[in-house]
C-alpha cells in the first residue's frame, strides 16, 4: 500500500480496480491479429495475420472536445468513449483504411473505478461498431489538473489500406456527384458555440422546451454519440470506385469537403436534398446565426461524404441503406472553388 502516494491525491488501489472493470470490455473488441491483453507495457497487433499485399498504414487521434462539459453537467458518461472512437475511425475511413486498433487516454484528477469503467465501456462499444481492437490505454490520475467530478479523453487509431486502393482525392473529377450519409447529430464538434447558446439562452441541460426537439432534454439530445461509418462505408469502398471521403468535422461543410479536391475544383450542394436535423434548426434560432454560416460550423445533419461518377451512386447508396443509413445525392463536383449552397 502507497500510503504517501494516497496521502498526495493518488489512490493506487483505485487504478487496479479500474483494470480489474475494464477487462471484459476490452476483451469484446478482439478481432483478427489482436495479441496480448491489458497490461502489457505496449499494445500489439499482428499486420501479417493480415492478407494485404502493399500495405499503408493509416493513423489518426483526437479528443472529444467540450462535449466532455455535458457529459459532467448531467453526470452521464457511458457514451462519450463512443465519440473518442469515432472521431479518430471515421478520419482514417477518409483515406479507405480499414481501423485496427485504438487505444484511448483518460485523464483525471481522482480516479473513480466506476466512472472510468463507464468511459472505457463506451470506448469499447465504439470500437465493436468500428470492427477494431481497443489494445491499450492509460488512465492517468492526476490531483489538482481537474475540478472535481472532471476528465478529459483522447484517443489514437491505426487503419489498413492496400497501397493501390488509397483513397487521397486524385481521382476527383468535375461531373462526380457527393453522397450524404446522416449524421446522428451535433457529433464531437462546434460545442464551444453550442455551450454559449444554450447558456445565453438561460437555459439547463435537462430543459424540455426547446420547440425543435419534441419534450426531449437539450442535454439528452446533444449528447447523443457520434455515428460510426466504417463497415458501410468500407463496403462501399470495396464494391464501387470511390474518389473520395470526406468526415465533416469542425469547419462543417467549408472546411472539410474542399480537403478531397483538386486546385481548381468546387462544389455545389443543393440544400434540401437531406434532412437538416431539428437541433441544428434548435441552435441556429436561439443563437441568432446567419444560416450559411451554420455550414461553416456543423454537420447539419451530413456526417459524411463520398465522392464518386454519378453512374454509381444508385449503387452506393444501396449499399448504405442495406445498413440502415439515410443517404441521398447532395450535390456535385464543379469547376472553380469553394463551396456553394444552393
Amino acid at each position: 500500500m502507497a500510503e504517501n502516494y494516497e496521502r498526495s491525491g493518488v489512490n493506487l488501489e483505485a487504478g487496479y480496480e479500474v483494470v480489474r472493470r475494464i477487462k471484459s470490455h476490452v476483451a469484446s473488441t478482439a478481432r483478427k491479429g489482436s495479441m496480448g491483453g491489458i497490461g502489457s507495457f505496449g499494445g500489439m497487433f499482428d499486420l501479417s495475420a493480415l492478407d494485404f499485399k502493399e500495405p499503408v498504414l493509416v493513423s489518426g487521434t483526437d479528443g472529444v472536445g467540450t462535449k466532455l462539459k455535458i457529459a459532467f453537467a448531467l453526470d452521464k458518461h457511458d457514451t462519450i468513449g463512443i465519440d473518442a472512437v469515432a472521431m479518430c475511425v471515421n478520419d482514417v475511413l477518409a483515406q479507405g483504411a480499414e481501423p485496427l486498433f485504438f487505444l484511448d487516454y483518460v485523464a483525471l484528477g481522482h480516479n473513480e473505478p466506476a466512472k472510468v469503467e463507464a468511459i472505457v465501456a463506451g470506448v469499447a462499444e465504439g470500437c465493436r461498431q468500428a470492427g477494431c481492437a481497443l489494445v491499450g490505454g492509460e488512465t492517468a490520475e492526476m490531483p489538482g489538473m481537474y475540478e472535481g467530478g472532471e476528465y478529459d479523453i483522447a484517443g489514437c487509431t491505426t487503419g489498413v489500406v492496400e497501397k493501390s486502393a488509397l483513397i487521397d482525392g486524385s481521382r476527383v473529377k468535375v461531373g462526380d456527384v457527393l453522397i450524404g450519409i446522416a449524421s446522428s447529430g451535433v457529433h464531437s464538434n462546434g460545442f464551444s458555440l453550442v455551450r454559449r447558446i444554450v447558456a445565453e439562452a438561460g437555459l439547463d441541460w435537462t430543459d424540455t422546451s426547446v420547440p425543435e426537439l419534441g419534450g426531449r432534454g437539450i442535454g439528452e439530445v446533444l449528447l447523443t454519440p457520434t455515428r460510426i461509418y466504417v463497415k458501410p462505408v468500407l463496403d462501399v469502398v470495396r464494391n464501387c470506385c470511390v474518389h473520395g471521403i470526406s468526415h465533416i468535422t469542425g469547419g462543417g461543410f467549408d472546411e472539410n469537403i474542399p480537403r478531397v479536391l483538386k486546385p481548381g475544383q468546387g462544389v455545389q450542394v443543393k440544400e434540401g436534398s437531406w434532412e437538416i436535423l431539428p437541433v441544428f434548426r434548435a441552435l441556429e434560432r436561439m443563437g441568432c446565426i446567419p444560416h450559411r454560416e451554420m455550414f461553416n460550423i456543423f454537420n447539419m445533419g451530413v456526417g459524411m461524404v463520398i465522392v464518386l461518377d454519378s453512374s454509381e451512386a444508385d449503387k452506393a447508396m444501396e449499399i448504405l441503406r442495406g445498413y440502415g443509413e439515410k443517404t441521398s445525392v447532395i450535390g456535385e463536383v464543379i469547376n472553380g472553388e469553394g463551396v456553394t449552397v444552393l
